[in-house]
């Protein structure tokens, strides 16, 4: 028989369960407050932040400590910081970066820069993935990455000492699942803003331009000259990429179709997704093959390297004659302002590292 006791006991445990509940339904994280250049708020639209997924404190957290983590990878031995390194701005410094098996893939891994302003709301060289979160969510199961898979990863987290409670403090709940892990990843992705480069410290009127790094301006502004501003921008568009896709004149047949592996378009074999220039200092190599292993290389291929194909991109107009044919010194002063834009302090963010 149950006596009063035992009733008041219940009754006292059914109200605080009762608490527990509603104190979830309506826990709400910390919003996160980005910290946006200010060239970036006068120059460009808000960033692209989902409703389903907004920034907050413990999700940017949870999706850093996740980033530099290897326990996503089946073997516990590669995080995501494996291939996109803060140092190289989030980048890698192989050509191909290697795998938990030891298999090299065919692509350079992309820098992660400024994607809150990918507007276009496409990612990866070829544009596969749809959204920051899809592009987070992939690398996991890729058999030539982390080669895992989502229930094992889940579970190794769920087994985890903490990442229970993160979760929880987070998203309002401790069961884990592949979703909850590439929205946190995202979370952190769209942290990592560049804007404090030299080029931005003369915009901001703080210093002025070398001589050289001025001409390096007029040559990539010039359509007689560099002819850059096309694909990549203007002093006017911070991002220093259209983040579209097009076919700058590497090879003349594709064993790589990009953007047209995705589509299925003949007229987009060989299409592929305009980089930053931010940060070239750190990125190299360069190209989606990282075919290039200087920036050298990557302004001859512009001045005298162009290859015809027929889906080639209009804006090549000078294939014919190889390329733009640039002199030595709009040469060496291009480079000196393409190199303006890297931002020593982005690779040195301590809130770029490892978490403590």
């Amino acid at each position: 028989m149950i006596n009063v006791k035992t009733y008041l006991f219940l009754g006292i445990a059914m109200v605080f369960l009762g608490c527990q509940s509603d104190d979830r339904a309506t826990y709400q994280p910390t919003p996160f407050s980005l910290d946006i250049p200010r060239q970036f708020e006068e120059k460009l639209p808000p960033p692209l932040l989902p409703e389903d997924n907004p920034l907050t404190e413990e999700g940017v957290a949870l999706g850093r400590q996740l980033f530099f983590d290897p326990i996503l990878s089946a073997d516990g031995t590669l995080a995501c910081a494996g291939c996109h390194r803060p140092q190289q701005s989030f980048d890698d410094p192989r050509q191909f970066s290697i795998g938990i098996d030891g298999e090299a893939g065919f692509r350079n891994a992309m820098p992660l820069v400024n994607l809150a302003w990918n507007f276009n709301g496409t990612f990866n060289w070829d544009g596969s993935a749809a959204s920051l979160e899809a592009q987070a969510f992939e690398p996991v199961t890729n058999p030539i990455e982390m080669h895992n898979t989502w229930p094992q990863a889940v579970a190794s987290l769920q087994e985890h000492p903490d990442y229970p409670q993160r979760f929880e403090e987070a998203f309002g709940t401790s069961q884990i699942d592949s979703t909850l892990v590439a929205k946190a990843l995202a979370q952190f992705e769209r942290t990592l803003i560049s804007g404090r480069s030299r080029f931005d410290q003369f915009q901001n009127g703080a210093i002025a331009l070398t001589a050289s790094e001025a001409n390096g301006l007029a040559v990539f502004m010039d359509e007689e000259r560099g002819d850059c501003f096309h694909c990549h921008g203007n002093p006017n568009s911070p991002l220093w990429t259209d983040n579209l896709f097009h076919n700058n004149g590497l090879d003349a047949t594709f064993t790589d179709r990009g953007r047209g592996d995705v589509t299925g378009d003949p007229r987009e074999f060989g299409l592929f997704k305009t980089p930053t220039l931010r940060n070239l200092a750190y990125t190299a190599p360069y190209m989606h093959d990282g075919r290039f292993e200087t920036l050298d290389e990557v302004i001859n291929h512009y001045s005298e390297g162009l290859v015809f194909s027929e889906t080639i991109d209009p804006l090549m107009k000078k294939v014919a004659e190889g390329g733009v044919q640039l002199s030595e010194e709009d040469k060496a002063d291009l480079k000196a302002f393409l190199l303006s834009l890297s931002d020593p302090e982005f690779i040195t963010n301590s809130e770029h590292r490892p978490p403590r």
